[in-house]
């Protein structure tokens, strides 16, 4: 009885940290990725050194 109670715990835990681990890993692919423009591409001519 024991034991049977200690694997569906062990079961439970691990179906919850997967569970974790996918709506993390899908948050993380969802989110939307941005970079700064480069100083030289920002179109300010004057910037530019010739």
């Amino acid at each position: 009885m024991t034991f049977t109670i200690v694997m569906l715990v062990s079961i439970a835990i691990i179906v919850g940290v997967a569970a974790a681990f996918g709506t993390v890993i899908s948050k993380g692919y969802d989110y939307k990725h941005t970079i700064d423009a480069h100083p030289e591409q920002d179109g300010d001519s004057s910037s530019q050194k010739n």
